[in-house]
This record gives C-alpha cells, sequence and structure tokens, in this order.
C-alpha cells in the first residue's frame, strides 16, 4: 500500500514539473516569435525553427501577446499547485502578495515594449528581461503560498476563542422575572445578550469576591426591577445605607405597582432616629413552642458561629434549651405582655434559685428546665455552669440600651407579605459590629421568614447581600418549599469557602447546590473549581504542528473541555460575569450558561443616585429616652420575679417549688 502511494507520488511530482517546464518551453517561444527580428540579428535562428514556429502559429497559440502569455501562466499555476514544499507559519503573507503583484505587473506591462520604436535588439532585450523576472517572480510568490500554513498557535495563547459559545440574546420577561442586559464574545465578535432569570423562586446564589460587582452590576437591579413588579420586600444591608437607599427611593418611584401602598420599614441600631422599633418575638406570632425553639437556636448560633457545626452536642443543645424555656414562659406569663428579647435577656440573669422557682410555675416548659434543676438541686454547679452560662454570657453581651430600645416596641410586625399591609424591611448591619447586631439580625430573619412563607401572601423577595454574616439555620428548606408560595430568594457570598467556615461543610454544600440560579464574578479555588464543573464541556478545536526535517504537517481535533475553566473563572474582571439560569416548565430556556459583561447605564445610574432623597427622620430619639427605655425593661423583669415570687409563697400547693438546693 505504501509503495503504491510513493509510486503515485513520484508520478504526480513528474507530472508537475513537466507542466512546468511546458509554461517555461511556451513562454520561450513567445519570446523567440515576437522577438524574431532580434533573433535573425544575433544570427539565432534557422530554417527548421522557423518551419516549426510557423506551424505552432497556424493554431492561434500566438494570435496575441496576451493569449500566449496567459497560457504559459496558466501552465505554471497547474504546477503550482501540487507543489510540495516544507511548510513554515513564519512566511509572511505580505511579501507572498508582494512577489506576485510585483510578477504579474511586469508581466504583462512588458507588453507595451513591443509598440515601441528603436534598436530591435535593445528593445527584445528589455522586453524578454522584463518577461522573464516577471515570471520568475511569479514563480517564487507560488512557491512560498504552497509552503505558507496558517495556524492559531501563539496567537490565542489563553484559548479565548475556543472557549466561546453561544448565549441567550432573547430578552425574556414575565411578571417575576430578573433581567440583566449584557453583552458577550462569540468567536471574536462581540454581540449582545441578556441573563434571563425568569424563575426567581428556584433560589438565586450571587458569588464574588470584595469588588466583583455583586451589588453594582446585580443586587441593585434585583431591588429595583422586583419593586417595579410589585414585590414585597426584605433586604438585609451589611454595608447600610447602600441598598436601603436604593429601595426606599425606588419605591416612591413605584408605588403605583401596588395594589395596597407598601409602607417602608428599618431596622438600624447606629442612628436610633432612622430606625423603627420591632419586636421580634412578638406573642402574636408565636404560635406554639417550636417557635420559641427556631427562635433561641437562631439566636445561640448567630452568637456562637462554631455551635453551628456542633448541633446536637449536649453543651450546644442546652443553651438552646434554656433560653427556649425562658423564651415560652414569658410568651404564656400575662399573654405575652412581656415576651420581648430584652426581656429574655434580663430574666436569664436572675439568681437561680428564684428563677427556677418561677420557671417550674409554667407546666408547659417543665420537661425542658428539669435538668437544670435537677444539676441544681445535686450541687452538680459544674454542670450547670456548663449547661447555661454559655446562654448567659452569650446573651449578656446583646445587654445594650440601643437594642433594648428597638426590640422592646412594636412599629410594625414581620409579614411582609400581607395583602391587606404590604411591606418593605430593611435590616442595617455595621461592618464593625457584625458578630453582635448579625445575631439579632438572625432572629428578625428567622421569624420573618416563618411568617413570609405561607399560602395566600403576596409575591415577596428576599435579598440577603453577604448572607454568611447572618445565621438562619433552614436556608435549605425555604428555598425548596417557598417556589409555591413565590417567595424569591437571593444569596450574596463571596465564595464557598466563606460560607463553609460560617455555616459548615453539609449545609454550606447543600446551598450551593439547591439554588437553580447562580451568577458569579471573580472567585478562586473551591468555588471556581464548583463553577467549571457545574456549566458542563463544549466542543473546542485543538489545533497541533509538527515540524520536521523535511515537512511540516498540521493536525485539527475536536475535544470535549470545561467551557469555563477555572482560570478564566479567577480572572474575571469587575462586571464581568459567569453563571447558570434556570427556567420552568412553560418557557424553557435552551442555552442556560452565560459568560458575559452586565452593561450598566452608568450615567443614568448617576443621575438616579444624584437625584436619590435622603432617608427620613423617623422620629427625634434622645439618650434619655433610650436609657429610661433599659431601666424600664430591668424593672419590669424584677417585678416579674418578685410577682410570682410572692405568688407562689401564697398559693397553696406551690410553696414547694422554691425549695433550695
Amino acid at each position: 500500500m505504501s509503495s503504491g502511494t510513493g509510486e503515485n507520488e513520484a508520478g504526480l511530482r513528474k507530472i508537475l514539473d513537466f507542466t512546468r517546464l511546458g509554461a517555461i518551453l511556451v513562454l520561450l517561444l513567445h519570446c523567440y516569435f515576437y522577438c524574431y527580428g532580434a533573433f535573425e540579428r544575433w544570427g539565432l535562428s534557422s530554417p527548421w525553427g522557423d518551419q516549426f514556429l510557423q506551424n505552432i502559429a497556424l493554431t492561434g497559440l500566438y494570435s496575441t501577446p496576451l493569449k500566449s502569455k496567459l497560457i504559459a501562466l496558466g501552465l505554471l499555476g497547474i504546477s503550482l499547485l501540487g507543489a510540495r514544499g516544507k511548510k513554515s507559519e513564519n512566511i509572511n503573507p505580505r511579501s507572498i502578495l508582494i512577489y506576485l503583484v510585483l510578477g504579474l505587473s511586469l508581466y504583462f506591462s512588458s507588453t507595451l515594449i513591443l509598440r515601441f520604436q528603436g534598436p530591435v535588439e535593445q528593445l527584445a532585450t528589455g522586453y524578454m528581461i522584463l518577461t522573464g523576472t516577471g515570471f520568475l517572480l511569479v514563480l517564487a510568490g507560488g512557491n512560498l503560498l504552497s509552503r505558507y500554513i496558517r495556524v492559531n498557535l501563539g496567537k490565542d495563547i489563553f484559548n479565548e476563542l475556543n472557549e466561546t459559545f453561544p448565549q441567550e440574546e432573547r430578552l425574556l420577561e414575565n411578571e417575576y422575572s430578573i433581567n440583566l442586559p449584557a453583552q458577550y464574545n462569540l468567536r471574536g465578535k462581540v454581540r449582545k445578550s441578556w441573563i434571563n432569570i425568569i424563575n426567581p423562586f428556584r433560589g438565586l446564589l450571587v458569588c464574588g469576591s470584595p469588588g466583583a460587582g455583586k451589588s453594582y452590576f446585580v443586587i441593585q437591579h434585583i431591588i429595583r426591577q422586583h419593586i417595579r413588579k410589585g414585590f414585597t420586600m426584605l433586604v438585609y444591608d451589611f454595608k447600610y445605607d447602600d441598598l436601603t437607599k436604593i429601595a426606599y427611593n425606588t419605591l416612591l418611584k413605584n408605588k403605583s405597582c401596588y395594589k395596597v401602598e407598601p409602607k417602608f420599614y428599618t431596622i438600624n441600631f447606629d442612628d436610633l432616629s432612622r430606625s423603627h422599633r420591632c419586636n421580634p418575638l412578638d406573642a402574636s406570632t408565636m404560635f406554639d413552642i417550636t417557635d420559641a425553639t427556631e427562635a433561641s437556636r437562631s439566636i445561640m448560633m448567630g452568637l456562637n458561629r462554631d455551635w453551628i457545626t456542633k448541633q446536637g452536642d449536649f453543651f450546644v443543645e442546652s443553651p438552646i434549651n434554656f433560653l427556649t424555656a425562658i423564651i415560652w414562659f414569658l410568651k404564656k406569663y400575662q399573654g405575652g405582655k412581656f415576651l420581648t428579647l430584652p426581656h429574655v435577656i434580663e430574666l436569664m440573669q436572675v439568681d437561680y434559685e428564684k428563677l427556677f422557682s418561677v420557671l417550674r410555675t409554667e407546666p408547659e416548659i417543665e420537661v425542658l428546665i428539669n435538668p437544670f434543676i435537677s444539676a441544681y438541686q445535686n450541687d452538680a454547679m459544674e454542670q450547670l455552669e456548663g449547661q447555661v452560662a454559655s446562654a448567659k454570657i452569650g446573651m449578656a453581651r446583646l445587654s445594650s440600651p440601643q437594642l433594648y430600645w428597638v426590640l422592646s416596641a412594636n412599629d410594625f410586625t414581620l409579614d411582609i407579605n400581607d395583602p391587606d399591609k404590604p411591606k418593605i424591611v430593611c435590616l442595617a448591619n455595621n461592618p464593625q459590629k457584625q458578630q453582635i447586631y448579625g445575631a439579632v439580625l438572625s432572629l428578625y430573619v428567622t421569624r420573618l421568614i416563618k411568617l413570609v412563607n405561607q399560602k395566600n401572601k403576596l409575591k415577596s423577595s428576599l435579598i440577603f447581600d453577604e448572607f454568611p454574616t447572618i445565621f438562619f439555620n433552614d436556608i435549605d428548606s425555604l428555598i425548596a418549599t417557598a417556589r409555591s408560595n413565590k417567595v424569591a430568594t437571593c444569596l450574596g457570598i463571596q465564595d464557598f469557602s466563606q460560607l463553609k467556615k460560617d455555616y459548615g461543610a453539609d449545609q454550606s454544600s447543600v446551598i450551593m447546590n439547591i439554588t437553580g440560579n447562580i451568577i458569579s464574578g471573580q472567585v478562586t479555588g473551591e468555588t471556581s473549581k464548583f463553577l467549571s464543573e457545574r456549566f458542563g464541556k463544549i466542543n473546542q478545536v485543538k489545533e497541533s504542528i509538527s515540524i520536521n526535517r523535511t515537512d511540516t504537517s498540521v493536525s485539527k481535533s475536536s475535544q470535549l473541555d470545561f467551557a469555563i475553566p477555572q482560570s478564566k473563572i479567577a480572572g474575571l474582571s469587575s462586571g464581568e460575569f459567569v453563571g447558570m439560569v434556570a427556567d420552568d416548565p412553560t418557557n424553557k430556556i435552551k442555552l442556560k450558561s452565560f459568560h458575559s459583561e452586565i452593561i450598566n447605564n452608568y450615567e443614568l445610574l448617576n443621575q438616579e443616585t444624584n437625584a436619590y432623597k435622603p432617608l427620613p427622620l423617623i422620629s427625634n430619639v434622645t439618650a434619655q429616652m433610650v436609657n429610661e427605655n433599659f431601666r424600664n425593661v430591668k424593672k419590669e423583669v424584677t417585678e416579674i420575679i418578685e410577682m410570682e415570687i410572692e405568688r407562689i409563697l401564697n398559693t397553696p400547693g406551690l410553696e414547694g417549688m422554691t425549695k433550695n438546693k
């Protein structure tokens, strides 16, 4: 087989050489025919040659100078088609063009000399030199062209063109959607596209290291678009008042989008004059003791983030049970009149003897407090301190007049999607006090979501910027179950490691995997690997070149490789995002993945921002009012203890509850 192939190649080479020889012969006869006078004077003519030339002339080959030149050039071109030479990617295509253009110009323009008057020998010499030079230049250019090879090796060193893929260019909008205008690169061409989150109820995870543009390019647009579409809203504003100001001013412009105009509320522990007051432990929202358990777990996990990975341990569950007992006692005491977090904190600080005596009067919490009372009566103080002290110490950090002021009264309730009283609520945090404020805000979030995730309510949007700075134990259940209740959840995180540190490996993995929509800016490490695998692989054309002493060959192959590799995700610029969207049964999206740059109308955004109204002054809160409220809480707890102790002593059958250890 190989021998036959070799013979075929040798035969083809001989044919091409013969064709090139024919081109040269036709050109030589052309010169002899049109410069015959000069050859005759030089003594280079002969009778048999003249007879041969006359016979060829009868065929019409030399009827015009152009015809024979074209035939010679055609034969030369045929011989060059099969020319084989060592391929090289270093040949400059410009030099090939110069050779061909100059050669063709000389080859055809030399015909003009035949019209000149002058010495025949000189004209013939000039004609043949120009024609021959042009022919040789065309031959040289053709040889270079046959050796020229175009490869992309080294030109696309980051494989950027190969890793581009088609993206959704349609605007798919509905009454719930979030639509972000973008542009992307497809094979070197910039095209317009849209990031269509048509089903936000399947959860949205926004990732990105600091400065990647999570808030500026994504979260602020979610706030604006959802308010324009009539959503009630909770905004956790980690860097107050960036998002709060956007929500407030957007609501002012779009009140007409709601059937019932929503009220705007803010919780802010730093500026009490611009904060409403809200009791997250409102007795009317505590339906059974499981609500108290969820609230106490949220507070304790918010204060002790390392407990998240130790749930179920004795010295973790004991403080939670103790706090649950305190909350439920105040819920049952006088119809929950004193059920606020400040009263819970103060009641926990009461001496064990009085506290346990009072708590034993409530039958529903007897099971919860029995281990503590047994330890106290058996003088197992080390065990008791291990069970209770961690709760008391953690809660004591929340004892401040500012917190007590906000938490001890109700300007509004947390059912933000109530059809009769819709609300937009912003929770303000302070990065410098995030551990303390985060625990209280975690309680607000836990209680609010319990009320929001119900049937027959308005559509609502829950937006958490820097989500790991607060604790919500059932965020995975919320995303999984809240779709039918029209609750859209947006979680902003920096990367997987941050979520893993604050929520533990198991829960953070669930959060990362359960969200249907994901948008990510620049992230590295484990997060970029997770995302790259989630986006999958595409067909990419791989090109390789092999060079040896005698030949150069190029091979192309198609193979599956990551559409968006880790390195590309780690090198995204600010405003550049990758991600994947989820669709729904009635509106299928084939092109779910994207790698694009979100387009912000900077001029319009700056105009809107400059026209923003400042957040309103809610009330003129003085230091005297705050301190007086602080003292009143302490006084009321003292009165509760004294009244209950007195009632126990004066009620037949209850005297035994005041037993000392």
